[in-house]
């Protein structure tokens, strides 16, 4: 993990809560509470956008990876890598300037390293999904330089259950890739004492992509995956503390992994192979999973969580929040059945925050946090040498209510050490700064300012990687004397809350100095030396979504993104940033039926950076159904059946490094039966 400085403009963040076919739910921005945010604001609240995820939305949209349940919200894409493993892409950033985090605890993994890696959370336990966008991401520190994904869980209760125990139970299907899945979870209450226990079992074969390339399965986009999580906690009425385990176990495929290349080196700034076959971009794409033929991961990680949280602890403070996390991680990489490469992370985050209560108009929250990662690669791909990093890190935030405009105020230090073999030792220490202004104009608008200046260190793979990384077809050269990374940002978000048209539409812009990036050196066919350097940059955009309540059981919405990033000094365009989207999505609720209808065209990019291809647009078109029905007195269910990508569109995504060899799936039907109790 990285060592990165900042603070948040924070908690403040206009939130585009996802659409509900539930008519009393039009106007949820005002009453969702997004936790990640310092003072656990109200979405419509926050200074910046943010996205909220829950209910029947998150319910009907979740899929296998974290990067395709979140993909098509505004300024949300993915890098997907097969059926196994997918980053969210916020903005046009994804790792390592996108934190995921589990209910404000860093997710300690390998996915940081690779887009091969999979993010160890399992979307089909989660109770709510924040993606925290612009500089109130901060409060996270620079691994959250792009925005903060915060995943709401129920491993550790909150609350006693009502009555004496609640659980829920749900089974899918789906076509495009044959998936079977069963979710279970219950809560029982003993006295002051709530437990809780669930768990995931996933299965799903390769998945079929269109006609037009093939009407075939993508070799070695399979998943199997089962995730089991045990906790308690002891529930008081000012509070409560608790604890978890987790453990997951994941085999999944890895598209387009290619040994052609093995002999590759660089030389200077050029490669120099042995001898190879002829590369066929399009690869050869064969039914089912064959692990003597492609390779796939093997994944096992466990986890422990301690959780507390208590309300007016000590006299002038109204709150003290401790989130600690304990990972043992490690993946192996198979070829022909043997094991390669193994990658190994042991890590731990602890945060603890104490709110105060106004003083002289001020609220305000101080907070430190520590994190540890020991991360080692062994083995034919072991492009990273084993390194220790250390992360301490001290945030303060403020927020003054003057009339009708808040003001917020905040600031992060931090002091990073990386320690790699051969005696390498870097440290950096980031500082950020962040204000906002949010002024409430009238009864149903607001506008809002964010300006920050956030830093955050190189990690240890963009300063001492070295060697073949087969996965993304790379040859990645690190760069040890790489300085800390400035961005100076700008945020500006205009919203209505209240009446028939609502609407929260960001623009922003980003000045980076010393933005590291892998530039690609030399390429060869689908093979490319990079090197990670730094640049002086610029992201620009806009995203926002507005949303025309015709009648109170129907609903239109209108929602689009587009972000330029490029170097300055006319050095040309960064890699792999995605095309901008238009769209529009309707739902409605009759009785026990709901239903909605998206489309949204994702543009050509054309914009494209050295040694990079084209990748055309293409139209996608989602739909939901279900049906909601009682069961008994304090039990009911639902019956939904999920369409993506109904006309069958051959997509590629810009954003993926393997966007040839494994282009977005074809059409899925996804079909589930969900009863709570």
């Amino acid at each position: 993990m990285k060592f990165r400085a900042l603070l948040l403009s924070a908690a403040s963040l206009p939130a585009i809560s996802a659409p509900s076919a539930h008519a009393e739910e039009a106007g949820a921005g005002s009453r969702i509470v997004v936790t990640a945010t310092a003072f656990e604001q109200k979405a419509n609240e926050t200074a910046t956008p943010v996205i909220v995820l829950r209910g029947d939305d998150l319910v009907h949209r979740r899929q296998a990876t974290l990067g395709d349940t979140l993909a098509g919200q505004p300024g949300i894409n993915f890098d997907n890598f097969g059926g196994g493993a997918s980053r969210p892409v916020i903005r046009g950033q994804t790792a390592p300037r996108v934190q995921s985090l589990s209910d404000g605890a860093n997710i300690q993994d390998a996915s940081a390293i690779s887009p091969d890696h999979a993010v160890t959370a399992e979307p089909l336990l989660l109770d709510g999904i924040e993606v925290l966008r612009g500089p109130s991401a901060l409060l996270y520190g620079g691994g959250a330089i792009g925005g903060a994904i915060n995943l709401i869980d129920s491993k550790i209760p909150t609350a006693l259950p009502e009555g004496s125990f609640s659980g829920v139970a749900e089974g899918r299907l789906g076509t495009a890739d044959d998936e079977r899945s069963l979710v279970g979870g219950l809560t029982a209450g003993i006295g002051p004492f709530a437990f809780h226990v669930e768990g995931v079992r996933r299965t799903s074969d390769d998945y079929r992509v269109p006609e037009k390339f093939g009407d075939r399965h993508v070799d070695g986009s399979y998943n199997d995956t089962s995730t089991f999580s045990v906790g308690g906690s002891w529930v008081g009425p000012d509070g409560y503390l608790g604890v978890a385990y987790t453990r997951q176990r994941s085999e999944y495929g890895l598209p387009g992994h290619s040994h052609e290349y093995e002999s590759c080196h660089p030389h200077g700034t050029s490669l120099h192979c042995g001898s190879h076959d002829d590369h066929d971009d399009d690869h050869d794409h064969g039914h089912g999973h064959g692990h003597d033929e492609v390779p796939y991961v093997k994944l096992r990680s466990e986890r422990f969580d301690i959780r507390s949280e208590y309300r007016n602890p000590l006299p002038g403070f109204e709150k003290v929040r401790l989130r600690m996390a304990f990972t043992d991680y490690e993946h192996d990489e198979l070829e022909q059945g043997k094991i390669s490469t193994t990658f190994r992370n042991k890590a731990h985050d602890i945060r603890f925050e104490l709110t105060h209560k106004p003083l002289a108009g001020l609220r305000g929250i101080f907070g430190v946090q520590h994190s540890s990662s020991k991360f080692s690669a062994v083995g034919e791909e072991a492009f990273l040498p084993q390194s220790d990093t250390e992360n301490t890190a001290m945030f303060l935030m403020e927020t003054l209510q003057a009339g009708k405009v808040r003001f917020e105020l905040a600031a992060r230090q931090e002091w990073q050490s990386i320690e790699a073999t051969l005696n390498r030792r870097v440290t950096h220490q980031p500082l950020s700064i962040s204000g906002a202004a949010i002024w409430n104009i009238g009864s149903d608008y607001s506008l809002s300012l964010s300006l920050a200046r956030s830093q955050r260190a190189p990690n240890a793979q963009e300063l001492f990687a070295r060697g073949v990384h087969l996965a993304t077809n790379t040859y990645e050269l690190g760069s040890a004397t790489l300085s800390t990374e400035t961005a100076k940002s700008i945020d500006v978000t205009l919203r209505k809350t209240a009446g028939a048209t609502t609407f929260t539409i960001g623009a922003y812009h980003q000045d980076f100095s010393d933005y590291i990036f892998a530039d690609t050196l030399d390429r060869l066919e689908d093979f490319r030396l990079i090197r990670y350097t730094a640049a002086d940059a610029r992201f620009t955009g806009i995203d926002g979504e507005v949303r025309q309540q015709i009648t109170p059981d129907f609903a239109l919405s209108i929602f689009g993104d587009y972000v330029r990033a490029r170097l300055k000094g006319g050095l040309g365009n960064l890699p792999r940033i995605p095309a901008g989207r238009l769209g529009a999505r309707t739902d409605g609720r009759w009785g026990p039926l709901s239903a909605d209808l998206e489309y949204y065209r994702v543009f050509e990019q054309g914009n494209v950076a050295s040694f990079e291809t084209r990748t055309p647009g293409y139209d996608m078109v989602n739909a939901t159904l279900a049906y909601k029905f009682a069961l008994g007195p304090q039990a009911n269910a639902e019956l939904f059946v999920r369409g993506n990508n109904l006309t069958n569109a051959l997509a590629y995504n810009h954003a993926s490094f393997i966007k040839q060899a494994a282009p977005l799936r074809g059409r899925n039907f996804a079909f589930g039966v969900r009863s709570t109790f």
